[in-house]
């Protein structure tokens, strides 16, 4: 894999940082790209300098995601993966989110993906070769209540990623979604919503059996093997199963947990 260049958006800490460790030990030089600067080169000092790169990059705008693009080009003459990233977490139902809430969200999580994927599909179709991974979330697929914004916004990027991959079939671009749940990272950091739901949800990952490198080997192994649909998380693969399989027990199971998690929040 020497001489393999990826790019990954939100990789500055958490997540993004793991995956372009374990990238940068297949032997991919790194495009570390985080809304901040600073943290971005923190990850590429993590990974020994040079060949990496540390880019600055907000992912809710356009014009510095085009940037971004016209900058890597300028660097490499080929790309070899581009990992859609870049995140944040809310928590709250309908009833609770204002749509300030709803635009920030859709703005990160989902047309921040849809502008990595635009910059950055072309210059892959035209190389006749390449690999999109977007990360959405467990929540895209769940269903589960209280997480309003952030389960629509990571469910568009399944589907988003669905049909980017039905549309460069044949053009030689792989496409992956991951879709973990609770692990153990950073996500929380600028979360917006109700304070139990923050304690929740930081509860929840720091009870995680995975860590953001175990999702960072997982998302690795399986890519190279072109799995399209990536669950990380031990417990997903099951609960997935069981909705396709059994939805009416799936459901009935997932109001249960909800309640025992709004007791608990309720409780705190």
């Amino acid at each position: 894999m020497a001489n393999r260049r990826a790019l990954i958006t939100g990789a500055g800490s958490g997540l993004g940082r793991a995956l372009a460790e374990r990238y940068a030990r297949a032997g991919y030089a790194i495009a570390v790209a985080d809304i901040r600067l600073d943290r971005a080169q923190e990850t590429v000092a993590a990974l020994g300098g040079a060949p990496h790169l540390a880019l600055e990059v907000d992912v809710a705008s356009d014009e510095s995601f085009a940037a971004l693009r016209e900058r890597l080009m300028r660097e490499w003459d080929s790309i070899d993966l581009v990992i859609n990233n870049a995140g944040v977490a809310s928590g709250g139902g309908l009833l609770d989110t204002d749509m300030a809430e709803w635009q920030w969200m859709l703005n990160i999580n989902l047309l921040g993906v849809v502008r990595g994927c635009r910059e950055f599909a072309p210059w892959l179709v035209r190389q006749g070769r390449g690999r999109i991974i977007n990360t959405a979330s467990f929540a895209g697929l769940a269903g589960a209540p209280n997480i309003m914004s952030y389960g629509v916004a990571k469910a568009g990027v399944v589907m988003l990623s669905e049909q980017l991959r039905a549309e460069l079939h044949g053009k030689g671009v792989q496409v992956s979604v991951v879709c973990p749940s609770f692990f153990k990272t950073n996500l929380c950091e600028n979360f917006k919503g109700t304070a139990g739901m923050k304690a929740t949800a930081t509860r929840l990952m720091e009870k995680a059996p995975e860590s953001a490198a175990d999702i960072a080997t997982a998302v690795f192994e399986q890519a190279e093997r072109g799995v399209f649909l990536i669950l990380p998380t031990s417990a997903e693969r099951l609960r997935w199963r069981l909705k396709r399989w059994l939805p009416g027990v799936y459901f009935r199971k997932l109001l249960q947990m909800a309640e025992v998690r709004s007791q608990s929040t309720s409780a705190r």
